[in-house]
């Protein structure tokens, strides 16, 4: 099976010859190594270093050097909104204290669908509807050099709160917790 070595960011894109697309979710566009089939059918093998986010727009340059070309699968998401400005950093305070990725707009912050947080954030005076568009969520404080002790898959540290938790980080983004971070 061939193999796609490296990522070719958007912008750099030009001569290659692209030869098949593939449509990813968020999820699928964080990984180092994964079979893959494009939608034209072209089978091959993402063998990257490390593992990288891939963007959309991005190509993934097989080993011949032909190109795949990645496009973000709509997702089904919540647009939060809030009255205020200030009201909306509240609410993006919230969902950051739960460590749940989020896509930061002008006026509007996104995240995967979720009930529970949706309902928490119309209890904070927010409105939360559903949408389909693709994800792309900030990288956060530490992306790009974010590595995990051991390969265990999870890690332990303190807040500074008065107790300790672990993390299970399933290097999708997503990290779950045995407790709410609330304030008092």
């Amino acid at each position: 099976m061939i193999r796609a070595t490296r990522i070719l960011r958007a912008d750099a894109i030009g001569a290659g010859e692209i030869v098949d697309r593939i449509v990813l979710d968020h999820g699928d566009r964080h990984r180092r190594r994964v079979a893959m089939r494009g939608v034209g059918g072209l089978a091959f093998l993402l063998d990257l270093a490390e593992p990288a986010l891939i963007e959309d727009g991005d190509a993934l340059v097989l080993e011949d050097g032909r190109l795949v070309w990645v496009e973000a699968a709509s997702e089904r998401l919540l647009e939060i909104r809030a009255g205020s400005p200030l009201a909306l950093k509240r609410l993006i305070w919230h969902i950051g204290n739960r460590h749940i990725p989020a896509e930061i707009a002008e006026e509007a912050v996104f995240i995967a669908e979720d009930h529970v947080l949706a309902e928490m954030v119309r209890g904070l005076g927010g409105t939360a509807e559903p949408v389909r568009r693709p994800f792309r969520p900030e990288g956060g404080a530490y992306a790009g050099g974010h590595r995990h002790d051991g390969g265990h898959g999870h890690h332990h540290h303190d807040h500074g709160d008065g107790h300790d938790h672990d993390h299970d980080d399933d290097h999708l983004g997503r990290h779950h917790h045995g407790h709410d971070h609330g304030r008092g």
